[in-house]
């Protein structure tokens, strides 16, 4: 039986690194050190979006720079047409978007600094929460797979325009989604590693989509990447949570959401001689879910024009409304 007293060791102060440490605290846990490999806490400009499901498990208060769009609309890429429209007011718990250092800086609890963490043999505790994203160096205690290129990139930017809504424009090998944030609107748009220009690849589109690309000059580039499932999420005294555990693609917009969820319900269990197995059992189904969901999206999101492309608009269009509460209802 683990006490309060039993030192805890969080590596990464991302958003579930972070999330961890509250978490922690709040069940009694008064050692607990997070570490941070960077000389100051990871701070992003841009946009990240908190579904209610995770929303619901932080304190309202970190919420304060943020946006809550009423709901969220997917478009035709060619002529703007709305295919589906998602009512993100139907929870009790609201869907936040904003920046995401404004979160981080929110959920700020004490951090080592400038403190790279190669294995948990670094450190004198007797848990060790691997939160320290895809390219994770406790990763490497459990398994020693390679992050996976999906053959896409993301561009990312805050541009000034006005938006009250999350958008996502789909089209033939590329995607754009578009919300508010402080101060703008995020943009990230989605499009093959090919080398291609970011505004030759969106020429054809709509003037809607095509504004905001004109509004990314210059904007920085990543490729998106996600792993193979593990087969075992911890080893010993060290458990992954979040992307060091099972990092996913964007398209479901749930890596830092599940994140959250993962260290929500990680800290509860600690006390238990079996922590770690009865919290991978509780959570392995519904991250290999959404994981799936996630991946589904680099062919289901970049459909060419067809009937492929007609078949996924028409079931978007006649989905119900509760078509999403599995993922975004509270405790679902």
């Amino acid at each position: 039986m683990r006490c309060a007293t039993t030192e805890t060791a969080v590596v990464g102060a991302g958003v579930g690194g972070l999330t961890a440490a509250l978490a922690l605290r709040r069940e009694g846990f008064s050692r607990v050190t997070v570490y941070e490999r960077q000389a100051e806490l990871p701070f992003e400009g841009y946009g990240i979006q908190i579904s209610p499901n995770a929303a619901a498990l932080l304190d309202g208060h970190v919420f304060a720079a943020a946006a809550r769009p009423p709901y969220r609309e997917i478009r035709r890429w060619r002529d703007d047409a709305v295919i589906s429209r998602i009512d993100l007011q139907r929870y009790r718990t609201p869907y936040y978007t904003m920046r995401r250092g404004d979160l981080i800086a929110a959920l700020a609890s004490p951090v080592v600094l400038n403190a790279p963490v190669r294995s948990a043999a670094d450190l004198d505790a007797e848990i060790v929460i691997g939160a320290d994203g895809l390219n994770s160096a406790l990763h490497g205690a459990i398994a020693s797979d390679r992050p996976r290129d999906s053959g896409y990139v993301a561009y990312r930017a805050v541009v000034p325009a006005g938006l009250d809504r999350v958008v996502v424009w789909l089209g033939p090998g590329r995607h754009l989604v578009a919300y508010p944030i402080g101060g703008g609107v995020n943009v990230v748009a989605v499009v093959p590693d090919d080398g291609v220009a970011l505004e030759d690849g969106f020429a054809e589109w709509h003037p809607a989509p095509r504004r905001l690309i004109a509004l990314m000059n210059g904007s920085p580039s990543h490729l998106l990447r996600d792993r193979v499932p593990l087969p075992c999420w911890h080893e010993g005294k060290v458990v992954l949570i979040g992307d060091a555990a099972h990092p996913m693609l964007p398209f479901a917009a749930q890596g830092a959401v599940q994140a959250i969820e993962d260290a929500a319900a990680l800290a509860p269990l600690l006390r238990h001689p079996d922590a770690f197995a009865r919290f991978e059992a509780a959570r392995r189904p519904r991250v290999e879910r959404i994981f799936a969901m996630s991946r589904a999206g680099l062919q289901s999101y970049h459909l060419p024009d067809g009937s492929e492309q007609r078949r996924r608009d028409r079931e978007l269009a006649a989905a119900p409304a509760n078509a999403l509460d599995w993922l975004y209802g509270v405790n679902s």
